[in-house]
């Protein structure tokens, strides 16, 4: 088994919560008081995780918050990804995928460069451009399947010639690509009906569940149907609702204390759940 699945099961049950805390550090979002450090970034996320550590699974990074920055924003990804503490999982929110030469280096970037536990791509160019990523059998490979947003009908859900859905054949793909229990799927919380479909016909998949808090996903939903028959291999992420919490703050510690309180009354909620 996945020695990072291992890790991420181990900490869920240890915590019996499945929060995978969403570093969408925006400049233009951060609380106003970040802006007095030489890098706000940087403190804003060493903030969100001191306030959450105790209750995170897992901590994913959406690459294009740093990329959009340049060297400055990379450097603050790469430093970032170095605080998190080792008993998390950490996920480059990336959405990678091309030729296999190619995606040989983007797998080379997110798992050895930057050393991420896991990593999300797409599925569009088959299995040859993945292939790369799931060749790292201690990792874990999060493709998009069925998403949150509005555009999933676009594509994701229109049926193939032979009546499939076009992400129930994702689903099935992964599941058979899948090394060492390295795969995964992510599932947007929103899509609660065939969130409990995807579970039962992927039982061995780990899910990555976005889209609960801001995009309006049900929590409670998202736990209670993403876990597999051991009430584990599940993540539901939470970005924007968590760390962007309302109010105004006078220092550092008050904010922190803002996102610790939201944090514990996530995990508290799936606590119950699970």
């Amino acid at each position: 088994m996945s020695s990072v699945r291992e890790k991420a099961n181990h900490r869920i049950s240890v915590l019996r919560s499945l929060l995978c805390v969403g570093l969408d550090s925006d400049p233009e979002k951060i609380p106003k008081l970040f802006s007095s450090y030489r890098n706000p970034v940087l403190e804003f996320n060493s903030a969100i995780i001191r306030a959450t550590s105790d209750c995170a699974v897992a901590y994913k990074l959406n690459t294009a918050f740093y990329e959009a920055r340049g060297v400055a924003g990379l450097q603050d990804m790469e430093k970032t990804l170095r605080s998190i503490p080792d008993s998390c999982i950490t996920i480059a929110d990336a959405k990678r995928a091309d030729i296999g030469n190619t995606s040989r280096m983007y797998a080379r970037a997110f798992f050895e460069h930057w050393p991420f536990d896991a990593v999300t791509v797409a599925p569009y160019m088959g299995f040859d451009s993945l292939e790369p990523f799931f060749a790292y059998e201690d990792k874990l490979v999060f493709v998009l399947c069925l998403t949150s947003n509005e555009g999933s009908a676009d594509f994701e859900e229109q049926a193939m010639a032979d009546g499939t859905l076009l992400y129930r054949s994702v689903l099935g793909k992964v599941a058979s690509w899948s090394r060492n229990g390295n795969g995964g799927v992510v599932v947007g919380a929103t899509k609660s009906n065939q969130l409990g479909e995807i579970r039962r016909n992927a039982p061995g998949l780990f899910l990555l569940i976005p889209g609960v808090g801001a995009q309006g996903g049900s929590l409670e939903e998202a736990v209670n149907i993403g876990v597999d028959d051991e009430r584990q291999s599940a993540l539901v992420n939470v970005s924007r609702a968590l760390i962007y919490p309302s109010g105004s703050f006078a220092a550092v510690d008050d904010y922190e204390q803002a996102v610790a309180r939201e944090a514990l009354q996530i995990s508290d909620e799936m606590k119950r759940v699970l």
